[in-house]
């Protein structure tokens, strides 16, 4: 077998491998002589099926499944020669066909780059801390009272918190909505279900009250002929309902699974749950803090464009619904931000291996039983990881990048950042 390697890049390779065709003969010849022994077709009886036929019903099959194995095997006897280390996998040419008693094929892929030295001392981390206060969790039984509050109707003008059902028609210039009659909606007053200036017009009617309003609705108001406008909204209260919310006792506790209705269990789950997703923000934050620094710190690496554009596909994927594919200006526009979360990640990922960083699998056991937790049946969504190397995979690569950025921040020019629990759970601007 001939190989040799030419550098069309600065990471990509092209790999351009020889060998005998007197060995795709032989393995074809072996596969044909094998089939003879075990293939069954009409009018034959088995075993004693021609070659000859077997060549011209099967030939063809057999030589394409044989020079698809013959390059897999010698692609990865050409690798290990040439210490080399596709990305993924590589993009194969060939024609298959014997000249001058060889058949050929180049391969072409990216490799890694040589990673520079990090020197993680160097950098400048900010990592944020905080712990749950009483006041968190007496904040938190609170939003799970508004969760599970009840209306009643009333008399009275509505107020914020309120539930108001009403009929409206809106007009700007010369549309009107709906074309005609008028549209039944309802929300509850200062949910931010609907936007402000509406809710204020809403404010202080009664059930019953038929009144006249200009409102300056959105700019991303949902319907384009009223978005960014001042519509003249014709407005018929139908009814009014004010919140009422459950007390905080054993029956209230038990809607939470606290078997008992005990109230100090109640709140020491509570905790238990904020703490959860305290730990697990402070570290997501933690992780973004170094991997930005990392990127910034190593901004000129050479990275391989497959991983950029897949990074890239991703990132555009999410401005785009579901199953839909991001048109290409989309996937240009993150390349930018896809090429600093490659650099990241492949430096997150050097560092595990010069720090020799080992998978702790005791977190990967508690952040699955901690995503499980949130599910009805979590027995099923840790068997699902288990039975799925892809998702197990990613779990354990998340963990990994949570190990590396701790070990940074212990190893670099750390300040310790102090929060409250609502200042890393809802960061100002978000």
């Amino acid at each position: 077998m001939q190989v040799s390697v030419e550098n069309v890049g600065k990471l990509e390779r092209k790999l351009t491998v020889k060998f005998p065709a007197e060995r795709f003969d032989t393995q074809v010849n072996e596969r044909i002589a094998e089939m003879g022994r075990t293939v069954r077709l009409k009018g034959f009886r088995p075993g004693k099926v021609p070659k000859t036929v077997i060549q011209q019903r099967y030939g063809d099959q057999v030589r394409s499944e044989v020079l698809s194995d013959l390059i897999g095997s010698t692609l990865r006897e050409a690798f290990a020669q040439e210490k080399l280390q596709p990305v993924a996998n590589p993009s194969i040419d060939t024609t298959g066909k014997p000249e001058n008693g060889e058949i050929a094929y180049t391969a072409t892929f990216e490799v890694m780059p040589e990673f520079p030295e990090v020197d993680v001392a160097a950098l400048e981390i900010q990592r944020p801390v905080a712990v749950v206060s009483d006041a968190d969790i007496d904040k938190m039984i609170e939003t799970l009272r508004l969760q599970r509050r009840s209306f009643d109707q009333v008399d009275r003008a509505s107020a914020e918190g309120d539930f108001v059902m009403f009929e409206y028609s809106a007009v700007a210039g010369d549309y009107r909505f709906p074309v005609e009659g008028l549209e039944r909606a309802g929300s509850v007053l200062g949910s931010g279900s609907l936007f402000k200036a509406l809710d204020e017009a809403l404010t202080g009617h009664a059930a019953g009250d038929e009144f006249e309003s200009d409102v300056a609705f959105p700019e991303d108001f949902r319907n384009e002929s009223l978005a960014g406008k001042t519509a003249k909204v014709s407005f018929k209260i139908i009814k009014v309902q004010e919140p009422k919310l459950p007390e905080v006792d054993a029956e209230f506790a038990k809607l939470f699974g606290i078997a008992d209705g005990d109230l100090e269990t109640f709140r020491k789950e509570v905790r238990a749950n904020l703490e959860r997703e305290l730990k697990a923000t402070l570290l997501a934050r933690l992780k973004s803090e170094v991997a930005e620094k990392l990127a910034t710190a190593h901004a000129e690496l050479d990275v391989p464009n497959m991983m950029v554009q897949s990074e890239a596909r991703n990132l555009a994927s999410g401005s785009v619904p579901q199953g839909q594919q991001p048109p290409q200006q989309l996937i240009e526009a993150a390349q930018p931000m896809a090429r600093k979360r490659v650099i990241a990640g492949l430096l997150m990922g050097e560092v595990a291996r010069k720090q020799e960083i080992k998978l702790d699998r005791t977190r990967v056991a508690e952040q699955l039983a901690a995503i499980a937790s949130t599910y009805e049946e979590p027995e099923k969504v840790v068997e699902l990881y288990n039975n799925d190397p892809q998702l197990m995979s990613g779990l354990q690569n998340r963990v990994i990048e949570d190990q590396v950025a701790e070990w940074v921040a212990e190893h670099a020019k750390t300040t310790v950042q102090d929060l409250s629990f609502d200042e890393v759970m809802r960061p100002a601007g978000a």
